[in-house]
């Protein structure tokens, strides 16, 4: 029974993670940060990062009210509330980590915009 279960749960998984929504990148970022020569290239650059790090700020805020939840409510979960605690806490310093990341390169294009000619 216990075999069957598992099965049942992997497939579903796997049902779902094909019909997951994958955010495809609308430009391609190689080539744009690579030929951005004017002011408005690079501002244009720095405004896509600082959405994408919005977006990242988003998702930090999310798992962080998820854990909150795993915190207050750990019980709901039983044995697997630590393990849902940690992968929170871990999702949590990446998106964090993308965010800074995101902002570091807008910063980056702000100056050369300031540097660019026109």
């Amino acid at each position: 029974m216990k075999v069957k279960n598992v099965f049942v749960i992997l497939a579903t998984l796997g049902l779902l993670a094909s019909c997951a929504n994958i955010d495809h990148h609308p430009m391609d970022m190689t080539s744009a940060v690579r030929n951005a020569k004017t002011k408005a290239d690079h501002n244009a650059l720095a405004k896509h990062y600082e959405d994408a790090a919005q977006k990242m700020q988003a998702k930090v805020k999310a798992q962080e009210n998820q854990l909150a939840e795993y915190e207050a409510h750990g019980s709901y979960y039983g044995r697997q509330t630590e393990d849902l605690k940690e992968h929170t806490r871990a999702l949590a310093r990446l998106y964090q980590e993308a965010a800074d990341t995101n902002m570091n390169m807008a910063k980056s294009h702000r100056q050369m915009a300031e540097q660019a000619k026109e």
